[in-house]
């Protein structure tokens, strides 16, 4: 009997306090911010993780509890950043620059060097886990999709092994870029004129061998920038887009035909259009 009792009176403590946590959750909960449905409501719903959190809800909180911007959400665009701001009773959203993806390599299976004959996983980093990939370079664009399998605007294709990107479709949300295990996917002003297709780290005389259009760090487009918007770092030519005027001296210089515009052009014979599919054309 005294067992029973026990049990009898410890049951009834616990539902008592039960009962009174039940009545203290109601009385001093929080009602929920209805901005925050609000602003969720708006979001594209993409749930790309390009706003840096871990989906529309959640970047909506972060809004509402101060801790974000609208306009940390790349895929919305301004007009959407507008009726956040409007909703936050914020400031008007300033001019932002737009963004697009660009893959930082030319190695098709036309100009890049194998190393083997890779035969596994139709995925870049299961490759890339095989002594760095297929391809000699080891910054060379393994052509795989795991960039497309993770880009939810269908804005990439592969085009004879090397990823391509049309900008019309890209909204900027990063996902791309950090699914490249390569890590040759980069963010730049969407009105770049110009950019450099390879990321190549090696010496010249290593690019060489391994590709036939890698950047062996001679300095010409360097030289040749009137603006000083072009220089070599860790033997690769890198262009400052702030400073950039699009004149393209760069492009003109280069005598490994590395780096692109968005202007359809011939030179010595070469179709040089890769504007077709936001970046990479049809290729020699």
């Amino acid at each position: 009997m005294d067992i029973f009792w026990a049990v009898l009176w410890f049951s009834a403590l616990g539902l008592g306090l039960g009962l009174v946590l039940a009545l203290a959750g109601r009385v001093f909960a929080a009602e929920p911010d209805e901005r925050i449905e609000l602003i969720n409501d708006i979001l594209p719903s993409a749930n790309c993780g390009g706003c840096g959190y871990a989906g529309c809800p959640a970047f909506a909180e972060a809004i509402v509890k101060g801790e974000a911007k609208g306009a940390g959400c790349p895929v919305a665009g301004r007009e959407v950043w507008q009726k956040i701001a409007d909703i936050m009773d914020d400031n008007p959203v300033s001019e932002n620059t737009r963004y697009r993806a660009q893959v930082m390599c030319s190695g098709t299976y036309d100009f890049a060097k194998l190393k083997y004959n890779y035969d596994g996983i139709f995925d870049c980093i299961a490759a890339n886990r095989l002594a760095g990939g297929d391809k000699a370079c080891l910054n060379g664009c393994l052509g795989l999709g795991t960039c497309i399998a993770n880009c939810k605007f269908d804005a990439i294709k592969i085009i004879n092994g090397v990823a391509a990107v049309d900008y019309e479709k890209c909204t900027a949300c990063g996902a791309c870029a950090s699914a490249c295990p390569k890590m040759i996917i980069k963010l730049i002003p969407f009105e770049a004129t110009h950019w450099v297709g390879c990321m190549s780290a090696d010496r010249g005389a290593v690019t060489r061998k391994n590709c036939d259009v890698g950047c062996v760090a001679c300095r010409l487009c360097e030289k040749s920038c009137p603006v000083g918007a072009v220089k070599i770092t860790d033997y690769n030519a890198n262009i400052d887009y702030a400073a950039c005027t699009g004149c393209g001296e760069c492009e003109k210089s280069c005598p490994r035909r590395v780096i692109w515009s968005n202007v359809s052009q011939k030179q010595e014979g070469i179709v040089r259009d890769r504007n077709s599919v936001g970046q990479i054309g049809d290729m020699p």
